[in-house]
């Protein structure tokens, strides 16, 4: 993708709609971020080699643009609202604007084109989807938010569907998609419970992702079944793997149970005792879901074509690899050590 001219462009005009998004004093720029990144993602999708990239790409066009002429009619009506002396129920326009943002980042129940999308995408664009196209939606989300009735239902919703929609797949793509919206009801739990911890929350969870799909993508992984045709000569790979998913899926001695650690402590704070008691059981299936990956793998020994070695394997991605573990396998620890010595 990096080689290519017309791709850096739109990379960079996607980062760009994202900033202005990000940083701009009025909604109307907000909401002109947000189309200036959608307009760069969609050529960023497209590959004229798949066929299934053109049915994503304008599934997820049709549902942003969507997204996005709702914001600008709620944007509008607020705006003519706000001059008129009439009685009108001004809590709408928060609840419209944190509905559309919902939508374009795809938490339940808004969610119904995200797996979809994702399944027809490479692993990189995935990486996009799941990681940078969240930032400027959470980010204006957390203007909004409170702690009631309708932000809870969101959570509950997200952490349900995210944690048993990835119970029946055998696509890793779906299953990331799913666990991508049980992560995204953790976050909005910690936006409720406290101003920077959904921050952290996004940093860890962005590079568990990028570290389990950069092996995904390495090996050209999309189903579970192939799992088992891959790193049955090298332990080490397989090792890296386990523990990125157990990581991801938030186990104590591992980086991803950091945040979670965190964010159960200041709800139970709050008293959010049910929410954060779902929260947990739910974490418990996705973890359930990540270890149905890498245990067939671990436990069944199978044959395997030597022609699956001679383009993987070099220096640079085992240097990654265990750099990406370390981090993941140490990181608690390590923090941890770092804010008693403080």
């Amino acid at each position: 993708m990096l080689l290519n001219p017309s791709k850096i462009l739109f990379l960079i005009t996607l980062i760009i709609g994202t900033l202005i998004s990000i940083s701009s004093t009025s909604w109307l720029g907000v909401w002109m971020g947000l189309e200036i990144n959608l307009l760069s993602f969609i050529p960023l999708m497209s590959n004229s080699k798949n066929i299934l990239t053109t049915e994503a790409s304008l599934k997820y066009f049709l549902v942003q643009a969507i997204a996005s002429s709702l914001l600008l009619f709620t944007l509008i009506m607020m705006f003519l609202m706000s001059n008129m002396t009439i009685m009108f129920n001004h809590n709408i326009f928060p609840l419209l604007i944190s509905s559309t943002l919902l939508l374009k980042m795809g938490a339940a129940p808004f969610h119904f084109w995200f797996p979809g999308t994702m399944e027809g995408l490479n692993w990189w664009n995935n990486l996009i989807l799941m990681t940078w196209q969240k930032i400027a939606p959470l980010m204006l989300l957390s203007y909004l938010i409170k702690n009631n009735i309708f932000f809870s239902t969101i959570i509950v919703s997200s952490i349900v569907i995210g944690s048993l929609g990835g119970l029946n797949q055998t696509s890793l793509r779906k299953l990331m998609a799913y666990s991508s919206i049980n992560h995204l009801g953790w976050m909005i739990a910690a936006m409720i419970s406290g101003e920077n911890l959904w921050t952290l929350y996004f940093l860890i969870y962005s590079f568990l992702s990028t570290a389990i799909i950069f092996m995904f993508n390495n090996f050209q992984i999309f189903h579970i079944n192939q799992n088992f045709l891959m790193m049955n000569n090298d332990p080490k790979i397989k090792f890296c793997m386990f523990s990125l998913l157990l990581s991801l899926g938030g186990l104590p001695p591992f980086l991803g149970f950091l945040p979670k650690w965190l964010v159960i402590q200041a709800m139970t704070e709050m008293n959010s005792l049910l929410i954060i008691t779902l929260m947990v059981i739910t974490t418990l299936i996705t973890l359930f879901f990540y270890l149905r990956i890498t245990f067939s793998a671990f436990l069944f020994s199978y044959s395997e074509l030597k022609w699956n070695y001679i383009h993987l394997y070099n220096n640079q991605f085992y240097i990654l690899m265990i750099t990406f573990t370390a981090i993941s396998t140490l990181g608690l620890t390590l923090s941890s050590m770092i804010f008693n010595m403080m």
